[in-house]
């Protein structure tokens, strides 16, 4: 029996295995990947029973755990399922898109955006104090802002300092930068449990890291231990960077 192929079924199959391709991604950045591969094999199963097999009485049990099960994972993972969405809906090239549709352009950073952070890095470093900068990017961290204190304020090297200070009660939570603005200080970023990250690294590391995981932001850490500077940005370290790899990759990524 010969099969007849046209350019839609093409399509379908494309768009099938696009659209796993990214819930699984988003499921392994997000620690639930056994979750979405024992779904996956119960759908296999369903597919195999209902359609191939045409087991009609156990066909029709995995009909109804199809359906009550499809709404129990909506109740069970509704975070990860709005920033899923949230994620398509803030992705870059959708924003493009949307700019080009609208007229809008998008606020460009520049150099000057940039160098008092990393200048406020370069000291820090030097003295060893800890620090954990945000940088807001498409997908809104609304939730992560409420959880520290408004400040509202233009990026200033002073400033930055003076949060990360020892003594300052804002210095152990990270700071929000959101449109060239610091939105906010002492926030509560939740925390990757990924075993991938090498031991040395402490709690900001793995702060930056999930924010990095769960949104598109990008995490700038300095050690207080070491003094090293590093970014989290899209589930992946960049650690050891010179003044220079920071402001290149802040520019570069920001814009």
């Amino acid at each position: 029996m010969m099969f007849s192929i046209e350019i839609k079924d093409i399509i379908d199959i494309f768009s099938v295995a696009f659209l796993l391709y990214y819930a699984y991604k988003f499921m392994k950045e997000s620690g639930s990947v056994k979750i979405f591969t024992g779904v996956l094999i119960f759908i296999l199963l369903w597919l195999l029973v209902a359609q191939v097999l045409e087991m009609r009485l156990l066909g029709a049990i995995f009909d109804q755990l199809v359906k009550v099960g499809a709404i129990a994972l909506i109740i069970l993972f509704q975070d990860d399922v709005r920033r899923f969405l949230q994620a398509l809906g803030s992705h870059e090239k959708v924003n493009r898109l949307f700019h080009l549709l609208t007229g809008t352009k998008k606020t460009k950073v520049e150099r000057s955006d940039i160098m008092p952070v990393v200048m406020a890095c370069l000291n820090m470093s030097k003295q060893k104090v800890g620090a954990l900068i945000v940088f807001e990017r498409n997908i809104p961290l609304n939730d992560i802002i409420h959880t520290g204190d408004t400040i509202d304020a233009n990026l200033n090297q002073r400033l930055i300092e003076n949060i990360f200070f020892k003594n300052s009660p804002l210095h152990d939570g990270a700071m929000i930068v959101t449109h060239k603005r610091i939105t906010a200080a002492g926030c509560i970023l939740p925390v990757s449990h990924s075993l991938d990250i090498p031991k040395k690294l402490g709690l900001r590391h793995r702060a930056a890291l999930g924010v990095s995981q769960q949104t598109d932001a990008l995490a700038v850490i300095v050690s207080e231990e070491t003094g090293g500077i590093s970014i989290a940005f899209k589930g992946e370290f960049h650690l050891r960077l010179s003044a220079e790899a920071l402001e290149s990759f802040l520019t570069r990524e920001l814009n």
